[in-house]
């Protein structure tokens, strides 16, 4: 099984990485991080104004991390409470917000299909699959929120059971929330058609560069240093790597198979014509695509957290994971029981401790910053870069205005206590999810969970 991920072993990259930092140079901004939140400030940046002067440094190559490694969902919907939103910026704001993140899907879109990035990119829609009258109680429950919230039938909806199997042929499904505001994405090869933009656009990008310092119009690695007026953190989970912010972001792991190529036969079974991203509705659940080579992605699990906030996840995925995951494959589409797994790997994803995502600047200092996405970053890095992109310029907009602007949260607890709480969350939606499988009801364990948490 592939170590780094299927996306990038099937990206077709030939060419060495991009040569790294050297010396001293100076620049009107410095990116860190190669991932998709750091190519898009730099694409947006030298589109609005090409004049400046734009570097990114990459630790590894870009998309090394989880812009390389996610499920591949381009989603319109931010993490976080949007009742935590409201309090800060007002119920309007919020909504602004929500439709902010839906009009990114397709601002994606537009911008893969001007570059002509070819990212398997297709808006299908996401589907949340209920297979217990539990779970259908609880898409129910998200929609009504959705409502309260200013979104319609448009936005969100109820789908039967025949109407969900009708998409996708899931073994027991009796309901479904879709939501038509998601694109599926081969994220790799995203990643690399908008280094390549970027680059088109006049940035420059310096791959294995590790930042080991970041401080006020300065960033320094072992063998070079860039001199900037705006320097921008886009370091997602790996910022709990760099010099006092080791608290600030929580990497969090997720893993991730895929299956061979499916024959005709067995798409024929299964449907999935319209490309739909997909969600299971247990309290641990898994995120699934198919792909645009006819292959089944499905992704969670694993080990959450590793003691002290280590992100070497770049090694094989455990075995046990592997198996955890072909099994609910297997539950959900036993057509499956003998499809050939091809490819298995992991990665980390920054999770902060609102579980809020966050964007903004210090202007008197030029540090800027974006990140926290708790794992729905394929769009909400854009939406992220393009109000960097106005903060930086000094344009007051309606994106500089969104309740996100502003610092992350608090930092997590010292370990062990961040360790602990972390491992207890996990342990806590799997029982979970095994007490709700024999009775049918609630669990207090996940509610917990959620206090624990602070979600």
């Amino acid at each position: 099984m592939t170590a780094i991920s299927l996306w990038a072993t099937t990206a077709g990259r030939t060419a060495p990485p991009r040569p790294p930092l050297a010396g001293k140079r100076a620049a009107d901004v410095c990116v860190v991080g190669g991932g998709f939140t750091g190519l898009w400030t730099a694409y947006e940046l030298k589109r609005s104004a090409p004049e400046l002067e734009v570097v990114v440094l990459e630790a590894e190559t870009v998309g090394f991390g989880a812009s390389g490694r996610n499920g591949g969902w381009v989603v319109g919907e931010l993490a976080g409470s949007r009742e935590r939103w409201a309090r800060k910026a007002g119920r309007d704001a919020v909504i602004a917000q929500g439709r902010a993140i839906q009009a990114t899907v397709d601002e994606i879109g537009a911008v893969v299909e001007r570059e002509g990035i070819d990212c398997a990119f297709r808006k299908g829609g996401s589907l949340n699959v209920a297979q217990t009258p539990l779970e259908l109680e609880r898409q129910r429950a998200l929609i009504a929120e959705d409502r309260e919230w200013g979104l319609t039938e448009a936005d969100s909806v109820e789908l039967t059971a025949e109407q969900t199997r009708a998409r996708i042929a899931v073994d027991g499904a009796i309901g479904a929330r879709f939501t038509p505001h998601c694109a599926r994405v081969q994220p790799a090869r995203l990643a690399d058609g908008l280094a390549a933009a970027a680059e088109r656009a006049g940035a420059t990008i310096c791959e294995l560069s590790r930042v080991t310092r970041i401080a006020p119009g300065r960033v320094e690695t072992a063998e070079g240093a860039i001199t900037a007026r705006y320097v921008v953190r886009a370091t997602e989970a790996y910022t709990s790597g760099l010099p006092g912010l080791r608290r600030k972001l929580v990497p969090l792991n997720s893993a991730m198979i895929a299956t061979e190529p499916l024959d005709e036969a067995t798409w024929a079974q299964l449907g999935w014509d319209g490309a739909e991203t997909m969600l299971d509705g247990r309290r641990r659940y898994v995120y699934l695509q198919r792909t645009g080579d006819g292959r089944i992605a499905i992704g969670g699990r694993g080990v959450p957290y590793r003691y002290g906030s280590r992100t070497d996840r770049e090694g094989p995925l455990p075995p046990q994971t592997a198996r955890e995951l072909r099994c609910r494959l297997v539950e959900l589409f036993p057509v499956l029981a003998e499809a050939g797994i091809a490819a298995g790997w992991h990665g980390v994803l920054g999770v902060p401790r609102d579980w809020s995502p966050a964007v903004g600047l210090d202007r008197p200092s030029g540090l800027a910053w974006a990140g926290g996405y708790v794992g729905e970053g394929v769009a909400a890095t854009n939406l992220a870069a393009r109000t960097l992109r106005d903060l930086i310029l000094g344009r007051e907009t309606e994106l500089t205005r969104l309740p996100w602007v502003g610092p992350l949260a608090r930092s997590w607890e010292p370990e062990p206590l961040r360790f602990a709480g972390v491992r207890s969350v996990n342990a806590l939606f799997q029982r979970a999810d095994a007490r709700e499988a024999r009775t049918g009801r609630d669990a207090l364990a996940a509610k917990l969970a959620g206090v624990i948490s602070g979600r």
